[in-house]
């Protein structure tokens, strides 16, 4: 809730006139409490997971319309029943722990100091502390996944989000109850460590939640615009990961690729991109998809 009556009083505390996107902020948020404000983060999150992969379910059912060259793992179809009782698995699991925790965790928001008062941040504030956000969840989500991996992580909690081995976008938080709790920390820490405003709070929330879906999008599209981002990961990277499966020790990264490389956890990837390059150049491959898709020849190539 804003400590001001009407614009002007706003404008006159600040010693400038409202920008217009002040002013929508102002008419929006004055009255609305902080807690209110917070908790528009359980919408964005249906409305998203709800929305967003809705264009990758009509490209797997018009696959033979010529969208079957992009999809990452070709022999693998999913029905529309099947990707259905994906997404309800998922919302049972928002509705049961991501939204109740969200409407306890908002004491934690007061405390690290998200503001909702104005002024709004610059568009070079938001794109920095975003770019924080996502270096600080990538580089800890590469950690706890590395441990999801091992014996006890992957047969009690991880192999669940691996059900999907030909992941789907729906399937992006699809995962155990105690994996989205855990994976949680994250996410928080950037905007624990670089607070900023809710409306950057609210973009973090939203853009994480948007990439997951398309790094578990099953389609490597040559027009997606995540492509110019500097070592993003993308649909083709983490599919690898699902592809191998429970035995996997390359890709853990979430977002970009950097940790792997440093770290020596995509030199799986990188020798099954090399074998694939082989075959296709000595036309070795039947069926070899053309255009961003990728092709899995053998199941010998996982234990890579």
């Amino acid at each position: 809730m804003l400590p001001f009556d009407t614009i002007e009083e706003a404008a006159t505390f600040m010693g400038r006139n409202l920008t217009a996107a002040e002013t929508m902020w102002f008419k929006y948020s004055a009255k609305k409490s902080d807690y209110y404000l917070y908790c528009h983060n359980i919408l964005f999150l249906f409305l998203i997971f709800s929305v967003v992969p809705l264009p990758l379910v009509f490209v797997e059912m018009m696959r033979s319309l010529g969208f079957d060259k992009y999809k990452i793992q070709p022999k693998v179809s999913l029905s529309l029943p099947e990707m259905f009782k994906c997404y309800k698995d998922v919302m049972r699991m928002f509705v049961l722990v991501v939204g109740p925790l969200q409407l306890v965790s908002y004491p934690s928001i007061k405390i690290i100091g998200i503001r909702t008062g104005l002024p709004l941040p610059s568009l070079w504030e938001i794109v920095a502390q975003l770019t924080v956000y996502f270096m600080i969840e990538d580089y800890t989500n590469y950690w706890i996944h590395r441990f999801l991996h091992g014996k006890w992580g992957y047969e009690k909690i991880h192999r669940v989000h691996h059900e999907y081995t030909a992941p789907i976008g729906f399937a992006a938080p699809y995962a155990h109850w105690l994996e989205v709790l855990i994976l949680g920390i994250p996410s928080f820490l950037g905007p624990a460590i670089v607070p900023g405003h809710m409306i950057t709070f609210w973009l973090w929330i939203a853009l994480r939640q948007i990439e997951a879906i398309e790094t578990h999008s099953g389609y490597d599209f040559p027009w997606t615009p995540t492509r110019f981002i500097p070592f993003y990961g993308g649909a083709d990277y983490h599919d690898y990961h699902h592809y191998v499966g429970g035995q996997s020790q390359s890709n853990f990264a979430s977002v970009f690729t950097y940790c792997d490389y440093i770290y020596g956890t995509d030199k799986g990837y990188r020798y099954h991109k090399k074998v694939l390059r082989k075959l296709k150049e000595g036309s070795k491959v039947d069926g070899a998809q053309n255009g961003g898709s990728y092709y899995y020849p053998t199941q010998d190539l996982k234990s890579e």
